[in-house]
């Protein structure tokens, strides 16, 4: 399942407002860190296999550069556990 170009810029903005990466009481939403339509982008690659496993596996796949470069985290490890319920409920409608 591919989305069109509308839906996926759908997702992009949902994911833009909501999301954010926290570090410490610092809140970076993913619209800010330009980090949004990357999220989108690997979420739409696994939307057949259900919102939680295309949530999972595009957390897993974002890599977020730290220091200049010299450091690469997965978004998964740069947000809060309860943003994973976010993402899924945003995914969970493209996926039927």
């Amino acid at each position: 399942m591919s989305l069109d170009q509308n839906d996926l810029q759908e997702i992009g903005f949902a994911i833009a407002d909501r999301l954010y990466i926290q570090i410490g009481s610092w809140h970076l939403y993913l619209g800010d860190a330009g980090l949004a339509e990357t999220l989108a982008i690997e979420c739409n690659a696994n939307l057949d296999q259900g919102a939680t496993i295309a949530a999972r596996q595009a957390l897993e796949s974002v890599q977020v550069q730290l220091a200049g470069g010299t450091t690469r985290l997965p978004l998964a490890r740069l947000i809060p556990p309860g943003q994973l319920l976010d993402l899924e409920e945003i995914l969970d409608p493209y996926c039927r």
